[in-house]
């Protein structure tokens, strides 16, 4: 089973994360509406299982908690891939979402990179701060040793743009960490990611 498990508890937030990249269970509960959002839609068009409970100090914002998710979720993500042998290594997708086109490319390649081109045109949707998201991917990418390039083709809703960034990283994802039926080993030259 390529599955991960975080257990986080600070002195801004408390994480319990499950993830399993064969599917699974779908749970998700923050003190963020739009977050649990994002986190159901991932976990869906992943076809990840994803189960999270958290909390913290979001009388303050919803920082602390996103950024926490963000590691956490990263992880998880390492944790399940382990050696990563056998995996397809890279995946993308271009996802539609009404006015709103955006592009998703991973790498599970070892090295922490994230380039983030979606530009939202409100500070907030809903009471989220959508700055945040890129707060969200710099701290998975970092705690997951990927590379992730997401860019906005067009949009004009924040809402719209922000949800095709997660789903399009979903999609991305289940493709680069679907195992590859003719290959057993790393994929790389190198012979090791």
């Amino acid at each position: 089973m390529r599955e991960g498990k975080v257990i986080r508890n600070t002195k801004e937030t408390q994480i319990e994360l499950d993830l399993s990249l064969d599917g699974g269970e779908i749970s998700i509960s923050t003190p963020c509406g739009f977050l649990n959002h994002m986190l159901e839609l991932l976990a869906w068009h992943g076809r990840f299982g994803l189960r999270v409970k958290a909390g913290g100090d979001t009388e303050v914002d919803y920082h602390h908690l996103t950024e926490d998710l963000g590691i956490c979720l990263g992880k998880a993500l390492s944790e399940a891939l382990g050696e990563k042998s056998g995996i397809i290594r890279f995946g993308e997708c271009v996802l539609p979402m009404d006015e709103a086109l955006v592009l998703c490319a991973v790498d599970i390649s070892g090295r922490a990179h994230l380039e983030y081109a979606l530009n939202p045109p409100t500070e907030k949707t809903g009471d989220f701060d959508t700055s945040l998201v890129k707060e969200f991917f710099l701290a998975m990418v970092r705690a997951a040793g990927v590379t992730v390039h997401l860019r906005q083709l067009s949009g004009e809703n924040s809402h719209h743009i922000l949800e095709a960034g997660f789903k399009a990283f979903a999609r991305a994802l289940r493709a680069a960490t679907r195992i590859d039926e003719d290959f057993a080993g790393a994929p790389s030259t190198k012979g090791v990611l």
